[in-house]
């Protein structure tokens, strides 16, 4: 049934010609609450269903998924749940960069990684850089990322560039420049909001809503999205 179900899904996948989707990783620390868990157990939690997510992932041949880990304001957060995170982080690469790379995934890290403490900073480098030449799945992953921030940036690089400021100009400067457009944005967790998160990349991208907390977005879960986006007509515009 399992093996069915994916080879269903690689279908629709490519039929729809869905190539990139983007995720907001939410409901980590309500997950935690609702169990009577310590906050720390939630992200670690999701951090799981995001290493099962990337290996499906990989099993219908997307082409391109970017996830949404740490936004430029979730330093207002507790102290010590930032660090947890920072440690989280780079414990999780660490684990998981041999499988990443044996199964061909070039990982890459968007975002503003220059405020970010500098052993993490080293530690996601050293990981892009190892897969950078893989041909598999391009996972991104945001950190320290937010939309109007990665907009900014794009801008200024463009009008440094003495080219004058369009639209093919700064898209070339956006983190996500050389990935196909966002096809697919999913928020799990309950919320019907953008939260800052890819907020050029998305503005014809289909959106798929669910009530389940990111810990329990399983494969079973992503493959429903696939199917709902697939029955859609997107018209851009027209």
């Amino acid at each position: 049934m399992l093996a069915q179900s994916l080879l269903e899904t690689q279908t629709l996948r490519q039929q729809s010609e869905l190539n990139h989707v983007a995720i907001i990783m939410d409901g980590n620390r309500r997950w935690a609450k609702s169990r009577l868990l310590p906050t720390a157990a939630g992200h670690k939690a999701g951090v799981d269903a995001l290493t099962q997510l990337v290996r499906y992932c990989g099993e219908i041949y997307l082409p391109a998924l970017t996830v949404y880990a740490f936004s430029t304001e979730n330093w207002r957060r507790d102290t010590d749940e930032v660090s947890t995170l920072m440690n989280l982080f780079v414990q999780a690469l660490a684990r998981e960069i041999d499988a990443l790379h044996e199964n061909q995934v070039q990982l890459r890290f968007i975002g503003d990684l220059s405020g970010l403490p500098e052993a993490v900073a080293a530690a996601l480098h050293a990981g892009a850089e190892r897969t950078q030449f893989n041909t598999g799945l391009r996972f991104q992953v945001a950190i320290n990322y937010g939309g109007r921030n990665e907009i900014i940036r794009a801008a200024n690089k463009a009008l440094a560039s003495g080219n004058g400021l369009t639209e093919e100009m700064l898209e070339q400067h956006l983190d996500t420049a050389g990935l196909p457009p966002v096809d697919l944005l999913i928020r799990p967790g309950g919320e019907c909001r953008i939260s800052n998160f890819l907020l050029w990349q998305v503005a014809y991208s289909e959106l798929w809503l669910t009530d389940t907390l990111w810990p329990e977005f399983t494969p079973t879960v992503f493959a429903e999205a696939i199917a709902a986006y697939a029955d859609r007509k997107r018209r851009f515009g027209k």
